[in-house]
């Protein structure tokens, strides 16, 4: 097997699928295989308003995957993915691992930073008590 690279796949699906979107996941599941990828994380957001039209829907169901596939498997998924009739949109991208790790590291300062500042001012509370 090929390289593999982390790559994120946004699929809107028919909203007709909401009930049933257990075998169009499946489905999804097989085009990422037969392109030599996995999945190794589902994120589903469920039935949402869409921004615009597309076709005659104005709802979708969002799921967001993460995928390890190798970098030719690419675009076998992306032609697989077109001709599928319960997707209405998608989109691969690639995400940058390491701007999303430093966001992670600044979010941690900062929360840590916020933490410290909440302690530091219940300690001046509770001077202001004693006075």
């Amino acid at each position: 097997m090929a390289d593999t690279a982390t790559y994120e796949l946004a699929v809107v699906y028919h909203p007709d699928l909401e009930i049933d979107l257990e075998k169009a996941e499946k489905q999804v599941e097989k085009l990422v295989a037969d392109a030599g990828g996995k999945i190794t994380e589902t994120d589903n957001w469920g039935k949402r308003k869409l921004a615009y039209k597309i076709g005659s829907h104005e709802h979708g169901v969002y799921v967001f995957y993460t995928l390890d596939l190798p970098g030719e498997g690419v675009a076998s998924l992306n032609d697989a993915l077109n001709i599928t009739d319960e997707v209405i949109r998608f989109l691969i991208t690639k995400p940058d691992l390491k701007k999303i790790a430093k966001a992670e590291e600044m979010k941690t300062k900062r929360d840590k930073r916020m933490a410290d500042n909440a302690e530091s001012s219940d300690d001046s509370d509770d001077d202001e008590d004693e006075e």
